[in-house]
């Protein structure tokens, strides 16, 4: 799936991901990034990413940027 990064928390290391057609957010957190680091991310940022069932819902695992 592809997304856009819409809110980053540096301070807790997570954020959220805008999905085209969803009108919830998907989060994220750092240890889920892969080939990029929390601190390389910017807000508008292309990313993709697969979906997980997470403790509060669903949320993106192995997320890229593109």
């Amino acid at each position: 799936m592809n997304g856009t990064i819409k809110t980053l928390v540096a301070d807790r290391k997570f954020g959220f991901i805008s999905r085209e057609g969803e009108e919830k957010d998907l989060f994220f957190h750092s240890k889920d990034l892969s080939g990029v680091t929390f601190e390389e991310l910017k807000v508008g940022d292309k990313v993709s990413f697969e979906t997980t069932e997470g403790p509060k819902g669903p949320a993106a695992t192995n997320v890229q940027r593109v």
